[in-house]
Parts: C-alpha cells; structure tokens; sequence
C-alpha cells in the first residue's frame, strides 16, 4: 500500500485548521477577544489574525498548486473570531471540494513560488510539500497557538492535537 500526495496533505491541513478553530472557542472563553486580536509574539511579528490568514493561504495554495487548481481568493481583512473561523470553515471546505484524484501525479508536477521581490523557488510537488507548504502551515500555527498560549489562555498539548480525540488504548496490564 502507498502513501498518496493527498494524504500527506489534504487531511493534515484540515485537522490542524479545524484545531486552530477550536481555539478560539476557548480563548473568547477565557479572554478579551480585541485584546488577542492585537496579540502577537514579538514586535517585528504578525499579530493573532495574521498567523490564521497564512496558515489559511498556505493550506489552500498547496492544494491548488499540488493539484493544478485555483485556490479561492480570500482578503485578508478578519477583525474577529468570528470571522477567523469562518476563514478556516472556508478553506475546510475549498480542501475538502478537491477530488483525491486530482492529486495523481501532484507529487511531480512542478511548482514555481515567486516572492514580491522576484526571487523565488522551483520544485516538484513532493519537494514542495515537504520541504515548504507543511513547514510554513505549521510555522504559522505553531505561532498562532504560541500568541494564545503567550496571552494566557489555557491551551496546552490536547488542543494542539485535538483533533486526535480521547486516547484509544486503555491502560497496559
């Protein structure tokens, strides 16, 4: 049995962004929405919004680019949870819209990824999944659930995996 473009990606995509809208539910418990909205690690760093919108546009881009397909516009103007959470509904479903079988041959389809400044780079799908679109979804995660966490609400390491559901083995004996 293989292990397909799509399931090192489609999927991965969708558990972490559907995790990433169930912290919100718990920081808007827990905390002043205007005040996380505005959160952000460092000075030089994008704030909460920003680390949605990027973990939105390096999912659904990757999809697109590993498929050949065009990726849904979306402005990056969230100014809410609720709003940030419909962003994550939206790219949820642009994933799940795109056929497994559009993937075939997505692994060796080439994808060219240009900079503002010009510069760039030039892969094939496989390298650029692995060596690019999984990295940067998950820096831009991993940032969001860090500014949260920074901000002091109460996630740990369950949220962050969440989508693993309760364990399913019971104790050793």
């Amino acid at each position: 049995m293989t292990f397909s473009i799509y399931e090192a990606s489609a999927p991965l995509f969708v558990r972490s962004l559907r995790d990433m809208r169930g912290w919100l539910d718990k920081a808007a418990d827990e905390k002043a929405e205007a005040d996380l909205l505005t959160a952000r690690l460092a000075r030089d760093m994008r704030p909460l919004p920003a680390q949605y919108q990027m973990a939105s546009d390096s999912a659904k881009n990757a999809v697109a680019r590993l498929c050949g397909v065009e990726a849904p516009a979306m402005a990056d103007t969230e100014a809410s949870f609720a709003e940030l959470k419909d962003r994550c509904d939206r790219t949820i479903a642009f994933i799940e819209s795109v056929d497994a079988a559009a993937y075939g041959g997505g692994e060796e389809r080439e994808v060219v990824l240009r900079f503002p400044t010009g510069t760039g780079y030039r892969w094939n799908g496989a390298a650029y999944l692995t060596g690019f679109a999984i990295p940067n979804f998950f820096f831009h995660v991993t940032t969001a659930y860090a500014i949260l966490r920074a901000a002091g609400v109460t996630l740990g390491k369950p949220d962050f995996l969440q989508h693993l559901g309760p364990p399913n083995l019971g104790p050793a004996h």
